[in-house]
């Protein structure tokens, strides 16, 4: 598992539309590994991809690092649950905002109110790069895949 992004593939995002993702979306370029994970600000929204529900943990955890470079602290997954008993799994920097999003989400639950993944301490990684990615970059990346 790579110690900076938490993930074993080192191509394995974006997981939606990779080429339009990476061609026009600003990537968090792991340090250690290589692997471009999506950072883009949705200005309509006022979010980051972090910021959104995700399907499983496994999911969650391709986007865990760019929540902890954002926050410069480790965040949390946690696993919530919908009305119809649904699960989701979002990433919160602390337990206020895992409270703050429940109150504003009535129908939304988190049984433990405790992350079910989080690593110990943030770090900095010298190499890790915040930008755009030029058409080579692209090219060489999905070739990679």
């Amino acid at each position: 598992m790579c110690m900076e992004c938490y993930v074993n593939e080192n191509r394995i995002t974006p997981l939606l539309n990779p080429l339009d993702c990476l061609a026009n979306h600003t990537q968090y370029i792991c340090g250690t590994c290589g692997r471009c994970i999506c950072i883009e600000h949705d200005p309509k929204r006022g979010l980051q991809r972090w910021n959104f529900p995700f399907k499983s943990l496994e999911i969650a955890k391709l986007y865990l690092r760019t929540a902890d470079y954002s926050m410069k602290k480790p965040c949390g997954i946690y696993e919530i649950k919908s009305e119809n008993r649904r699960l989701s799994y979002k990433i919160f920097a602390d337990s206020e905002d895992v409270q703050f999003y429940l109150k504003k989400n009535k129908g939304k639950t988190c049984e433990t109110m405790k992350p079910i993944f989080i690593v110990e301490e943030y770090k900095e990684y010298a190499n890790t790069k915040i930008r755009k990615l030029t058409s080579d970059e692209i090219q060489k990346y999905m070739s990679e895949r």
